[in-house]
């Protein structure tokens, strides 16, 4: 990263990889009182539930396609995949963020390098809190 270093200031979102959306949502109900979005993302070969726990989106995932998420659910199995913390909105035009991609809900996202963060997936999410 460039010598500014990003001021992070929420979680913004949780990836939790399932091998089914449906049963999950029904575990997940069963013992909280939540409300679900229902999301699809083709181009990442997913399709996801999500809701709020306080100010916090939990993500469940399941993958449908090739790519790294089934990789991932086929070699580690179900649970956390994915943190994203969220950065101020400015830190967006940082060049050492790029490439930066739509996510869930037009979410704007970068990847971070797993290699240089203990090998966590880790990921920033800009200016949002919905």
């Amino acid at each position: 990263m460039d010598t500014e270093k990003l001021k992070l200031t929420h979680v913004h979102h949780v990836n939790l990889l399932v091998r089914d959306l449906q049963t999950a949502k029904q575990q997940y109900l069963a013992l909280f009182d939540v409300e679900f979005i229902d999301e699809s993302l083709p181009s990442r070969g997913a399709i996801t539930t999500r809701f709020l726990a306080g100010d916090t989106w939990i993500v469940l995932v399941q993958p449908v396609g090739d790519g790294a998420p089934m990789t991932r659910l086929r070699e580690k199995g179900e649970g956390l995949f994915l943190l994203s913390l969220g950065v101020a909105q400015d830190a967006y035009d940082s060049p050492s963020l790029t490439p930066i991609r739509a996510g869930l809900s037009s979410w704007q996202v970068a990847d971070l390098d797993p290699d240089s963060l203990s090998n966590g997936q880790l990921q920033l999410t800009f200016g949002q809190t919905d």
